[in-house]
């Protein structure tokens, strides 16, 4: 892996921003971390805390502060502050608080690392994303969300553990919004090559039939909260969801992943932003995938986009 003179900086010191820096740190996805807080004695407490373990990771160098200085010509910036999410609480209920919060920060990130991949994490990321790109005037592949990447990464964990394979058998997507309203694209899934509809159970495992799929679909929905129920916040997948879209970015990979970005050209939906697998590289999100989906998946899309729609009007955007 080339990762000479490459930098990521990790906006926000919180329960999924060091997660992001610890994950980048552990797979040693860039030669510099810097972890960027307004809290001081928090962010110096946590650059501290991951420099005692720089023995036993790849050679990387990790800083911090609580100023934009820190974040300077950074090659991937990767956006987590904001509100934090209560018990109960939608991801949409967060979005208010939260543009405020971009409103004030982004502008000041993006003087400091002008020609940086932005990538936003901060929920609800879809709305965030919107509100970020206007903000921000950045081009839509310099600055994208993180989508349902950790959504679709859940779907595979339960596809694979009703199917008894490993989970790196299994391609299957979330689309549309990082909440409530998403879905996933079961027509397009598949594992090992075998279309997930067609796939034979083996011995010992149930059938994956339409209620089985029913129940792994609310079990993602519903997977944030029921963690945040008994932790408080949801970091650790997250962290390492976001980890391999800086790896997509730095490594120029031209990765597949369902990132969150305006979905100019597909049916229609060109005011909102929501996830489709998309070809990600060194220029951020180069490119969405022309995906079929079946009557259901594109109903279940618009109403999707509604969602994110009305409560864009909301927010004016």
């Amino acid at each position: 892996m080339n990762t000479r003179g490459t930098k990521l900086a990790v906006i926000g010191a919180g329960a999924v921003g060091t997660a992001v820096a610890y994950a980048s740190l552990i797979r040693g996805v860039a030669r510099t971390i810097a972890l960027m807080d307004i809290n001081t004695a928090k962010v110096e407490a946590e650059v501290l805390d991951m420099s005692h373990g720089l023995e036993f990771v790849p050679r990387t160098d990790i800083i911090g502060g609580d100023t934009m200085d820190v974040v300077a010509d950074s090659d991937v910036v990767v956006f987590t502050a904001g509100a934090k999410q209560k018990p109960g609480q939608s991801r949409l209920e967060l979005a208010e608080a939260t543009i405020g919060l971009t409103r004030a920060i982004l502008p000041k990130a993006v003087e400091a690392a002008p020609n940086a991949v932005f990538i936003m994490v901060t929920n609800p990321v879809d709305i965030v994303t919107n509100a970020a790109l206007k903000i921000s005037g950045l081009p839509n592949n310099q600055l994208f969300g993180s989508g349902t990447v950790l959504d679709s990464s859940r779907l595979r964990f339960l596809i694979a553990q009703h199917a008894g394979v490993a989970v790196q058998n299994v391609h299957a997507y979330i689309a549309g919004e990082h909440g409530d309203s998403e879905i996933p694209l079961w027509s397009s899934a598949a594992i090992g090559g075998v279309p997930l509809r067609e796939w034979k159970p083996l011995p010992g495992y149930e059938p994956i039939d339409e209620e089985v799929r029913r129940r792994i679909a609310h079990e993602v929905v519903h997977a944030a909260y029921k963690i945040i129920d008994g932790k408080g916040a949801t970091n650790y997948a997250i962290g390492l969801a976001t980890t391999r879209i800086v790896e997509a970015v730095l490594n120029n990979e031209h990765r597949v992943l369902p990132v969150s970005t305006l979905a100019t050209g597909f049916e229609g939906l060109d005011d909102v932003c929501l996830s489709l697998p998309s070809l990600v590289d060194r220029t951020g999100c180069a490119q969405r995938l022309d995906v079929s989906v079946d009557d259901t998946e594109r109903a279940g899309l618009m109403a999707s986009a509604d969602t994110l729609r009305n409560m864009q009007k909301q927010f004016g955007l």
